[in-house]
């Protein structure tokens, strides 16, 4: 019953943020312990922002109010499947699992079509749309070095 209650609120979430014009039908929470520890829906209309996604903002929310970047024993709620920059999100948080409602062919079927970014992903980069072009690599990697003799390990 406790996941329901969860998964309702994502999808409330979802209603609020579209009904509202602030951006697409998606709702997300961050549950740790039983607990909501952060929640958002789509604000990529009302920021400008294109990166403004539920899954995204409700992370971002968590993260402040846990005070840590480390999502470890959370669970994300959200009332779509991820898109791939959220499901990376996902991942970088260290979140252990996902629950959605609706899947990425039912978004699809409404003009959120991520296919294109599913197919790119395992394309060499010399085959991928936006283009890729490696340079300053010894400048980079210097403060990769840098980096590697200031971090304790």
């Amino acid at each position: 019953m406790e996941r329901k209650k969860f998964m309702d609120r994502a999808v409330e979430l979802s209603l609020k943020g579209s009904s509202e014009g602030k951006g697409g039908p998606f709702g997300a929470v961050i549950v740790k312990n039983g607990e909501i520890v952060g929640e958002a829906y789509n604000q990529v209309a009302s920021t400008n922002d294109p990166t403004a996604h539920a899954e995204v903002m409700a992370i971002r929310d968590a993260c402040k109010n846990l005070n840590t970047s480390d999502l470890t024993d959370c669970e994300v709620y959200t009332s779509c499947e991820p898109c791939p920059m959220c499901l990376g999100a996902i991942y970088w948080s260290k979140a252990v699992k996902i629950y959605y409602g609706n899947t990425r062919e039912d978004a699809k079927k409404r003009g959120f079509d991520d296919s294109y970014i599913y197919d790119e992903i395992p394309l060499p980069l010399s085959e991928r749309k936006v283009k890729m072009v490696q340079m300053g690599h010894q400048e980079a990697l210097h403060v990769f070095d840098l980096w590697d003799k200031m971090r304790r390990k």
